[in-house]
């Protein structure tokens, strides 16, 4: 008698752990982060891979959760020494993504942790949806790296205030995201509002907040894969409705308030008054002004009352790199 049972192998192999035991190879094409960031996908592409998400929540892999420090410039990173500074030694527990100007032409040696980290890019125009269209890039390209599970938007003109491991461990372990939003009920607040955004946006979810943001992963899918308040924005808010104020705040509002802590994590001096904060150059970097960055402070983080409100500053000429890299071992602990 012969068996009916077939004898051939199946097609599929269980998986098989890598070395170092942490991934799976056979799932290496889904987890491993992108050998090469520039690609050629459109933005429409881009944000539709960007927004797959795994509908199992434990992973089959030990995931060590990164951040993505997003800088978004207009060309050179002139504080770039501090910050190579301050990742020093944290490898596995970062990822770096630059959108910088088209035309701008990159020179970072193959040691710097910036070498290789540019995006695709296109021109962004303060206060335009440009703007905001270059954020959702540097969100979606974060988001192709499974392991990146906090996104941090900073500009070439921020400084971390505190070192990595003290900014890793409150941001990860916070259950908010860090995104600026309040209701201001003057002009340039609710009076930016068109009520042509109706019924998606009303005017009691109208919101305003700093630019400058920290989200967590499922909050960054939101973002990317926002179809619904994208198109309302686009055409309802120009300038004097400045989308970059008003978008994220507002759309995140109503998708999850109960993940936001409605305060941004980047400090800035508005005490000079104009349409943009104070910048500070070599003669501003004194003790006096050092403490009154870091000190002085109250929020809640967790929802208990916290004296570290900030964890990056900005904004910083070239001329301030020499002073910070002086006072940045007793003042910021790197």
């Amino acid at each position: 008698m012969y068996s009916a049972v077939p004898t051939e192998r199946p097609s599929f192999q269980p998986c098989v752990e890598k070395p170092n035991g942490l991934v799976p190879t056979s799932l290496g094409r889904w987890i491993d982060p992108p050998s090469n960031l520039l690609h050629n996908m459109t933005d429409e592409e881009l944000l539709w891979r960007a927004s797959f998400v795994p509908q199992i929540k434990n992973y089959p892999f030990k995931r060590v959760p990164k951040i993505a420090f997003m800088f978004l410039t207009k060309g050179p990173l002139p504080l770039a020494p501090l910050w190579e500074r301050f990742f020093k030694g944290q490898k596995g527990l970062y990822s770096i993504y630059i959108h910088s100007l088209p035309s701008f032409q990159v020179h970072f040696p193959s040691s710097s942790v910036f070498y290789r980290r540019h995006i695709p890019s296109q021109v962004a125009e303060w206060g335009r949806m440009s703007m905001c269209d270059a954020e959702r890039r540097l969100l979606a390209n974060a988001l192709l790296d499974i392991s990146n599970e906090r996104f941090v938007l900073l500009s070439e003109s921020c400084i971390p205030l505190y070192n990595f491991s003290f900014i890793y461990h409150y941001i990860v372990k916070s259950k908010h995201s860090f995104v600026g939003v309040f209701d201001d009920p003057g002009p340039f607040g609710r009076g930016r509002y068109n009520k042509n955004m109706e019924p998606e946006v009303d005017v009691m979810h109208w919101r305003k907040g700093s630019q400058w943001f920290e989200t967590n992963r499922k909050l960054a899918v939101y973002i990317v894969k926002d179809s619904t308040f994208y198109p309302k924005f686009a055409e309802f808010c120009k300038p004097a409705c400045y989308v970059d104020e008003h978008y994220f705040p507002t759309m995140l509002t109503i998708r999850a308030p109960n993940l936001l802590a409605n305060r941004s994590i980047t400090w800035v001096d508005w005490s000079r008054g104009g349409a943009h904060p104070g910048t500070f150059g070599k003669a501003d970097i004194t003790e006096k002004f050092l403490k009154g960055v870091l000190e002085g402070h109250k929020c809640l983080y967790n929802n208990r009352t916290s004296s570290v409100c900030f964890l990056f500053a900005r904004k910083f000429a070239p001329s301030a790199l020499e002073p910070l890299l002086l006072v940045a071992p007793n003042y910021f602990g790197y």
